[in-house]
């Protein structure tokens, strides 16, 4: 394989119009409703498969309707899925996203299997058959941010590039993270997470914090693209102009071009760009994978 995601996988129903709720029975009008394919470990993993490469993904899933879906829609996109020992009833996740007209949105989430995973499911059998390991929201996996940093010194150890992409912390405590990039290649944040992690409100210099231990810092930075620091190097890149359905996944899909690019062994400012196309494209419909970029789209 050539990478190896680990993380949430599960529907995403994503209500878009007058989504505001009213309480007192009031009942609104919805302008759609989409069931599609979520969590950010599985619409990344998702698009990394879109874009060519031989694809992974060790994610946890409940034995009911929910699971069934999720596993259909890895399927039809080509995601090579491993699944966590059963979580003993514990169904599936869920998240509903509400999407108004403002190009703002709220995510309601039920974990159910999505803090299963443990570390020790990332085996060495595993990582010996990937040439990357990636995971997402780290947040809302407990369990598994607890020994990361041991799966990231372990994949380090056999030749595994690794990459992290936190997605926002529920708690906003924002722990278990030093440990994690210290045997990170690369760290996928938004401005808001960089900010966090680091707690320096400047992005240049919080990047900075991160790049003198020898990480590279690839920042989703909205509809203005994408910046990057490395050690000996920065760039940006542009996002591209597209009518804009829906955001939602479109940092994960952003995670996918860069890896795509990264992987195929094109220099940082390549992949940056790659990036920001990918997170782009990925708007034009809803959900998070039926608008995500093949190797065409990307410049």
């Amino acid at each position: 394989m050539d990478v190896l995601v680990v993380g949430d996988a599960n529907p995403d129903l994503v209500l878009r119009g007058d989504v505001r709720p009213r309480f007192g029975q009031a009942e609104q009008l919805l302008a759609a409703a989409d069931l599609v394919l979520g969590g950010s470990a599985a619409i990344t993993a998702a698009g990394c498969a879109r874009l060519g490469l031989r694809t992974r993904l060790l994610t946890a899933l409940g034995d009911d309707v929910f699971g069934a879906v999720t596993r259909q829609h890895l399927g039809e996109r080509d995601v090579d899925v491993v699944l966590a020992r059963p979580a003993n009833g514990v169904p599936t996740g869920l998240s509903v996203i509400l999407t108004p007209d403002d190009d703002d949105r709220a995510i309601l989430t039920l974990p159910g299997t999505i803090p299963t995973l443990r570390p020790a499911d990332v085996t060495d059998a595993l990582l010996a058959e990937t040439r990357h390991l990636h995971v997402a929201s780290l947040y809302l996996q407990p369990g598994l941010a607890a020994g990361l940093p041991d799966v990231f010194a372990r994949a380090r150890a056999r030749g595994v590039t690794t990459s992290l992409d936190t997605n926002w912390d529920p708690a906003e405590k924002w722990e278990s993270i030093a440990g994690i990039l210290a045997h990170t290649d690369v760290f996928l944040p938004n401005a808001a997470e960089l900010r966090a992690v680091t707690g320096v409100p400047d992005l240049d210099e919080a990047a900075a914090t991160l790049v003198g231990a020898g990480t590279t810092v690839v920042l989703k930075n909205g509809a203005a693209g994408a910046r990057a620091w490395w050690p000996g190097g920065t760039c940006a890149a542009p996002g591209l102009a597209v009518q804009v359905v829906d955001t939602t996944g479109a940092g994960d899909s952003f995670n996918a071009g860069f890896l795509a690019a990264r992987l195929g062994g094109r220099p940082t400012e390549d992949a940056v760009r790659w990036a920001a196309a990918a997170g782009s494209l990925s708007t034009r419909a809803a959900g998070g994978t039926a608008a995500q970029a093949t190797p065409h789209d990307l410049p």
